[in-house]
């Protein structure tokens, strides 16, 4: 099992910017991929970026690409998400996911976070 807890998500201006964190704990940390995924209400959840074991690899997906930075630190057991330049539409619940192989879809990752609400006013 992996446990995966976010923070770092709350109200920002457009604009503005934030940074999330994913604390992992249980398994080796540094044997997974990690993915963001993000829900806003009444959408499906939708991929945002992943990183691969060795951060040797970033994928983005298209409409965060340039704004968005996905990062690891495996000493630390964490995954980074900074977010600049954001918008109302960036509104969602953020996920972090754990899986042992990349993968842009939901159903490839094995261990979910519980999420962090991100905000953008305008």
């Amino acid at each position: 099992q992996v446990q995966l807890v976010e923070s770092g998500g709350g109200l920002v201006q457009a604009g503005g910017s934030l940074r999330l964190s994913c604390a992992a704990s249980g398994r080796t940390f540094s044997n997974y991929a990690m993915g963001w995924f993000r829900q806003a209400p009444g959408k499906e959840r939708e991929f945002v970026a992943a990183i691969s074991r060795d951060d040797y690899t970033r994928y983005y997906a298209h409409s965060m690409k340039g704004r968005f930075t996905i990062s690891r630190d495996n000493a630390k057991n964490t995954v980074y998400l900074q977010m600049n330049s954001l918008n109302p539409e960036d509104t969602a619940v953020y996920y972090c996911a754990a899986a042992l192989s990349y993968s842009n879809g939901v159903d490839g990752y094995d261990y979910w976070g519980q999420g962090t609400q991100v905000t953008v006013s305008s």
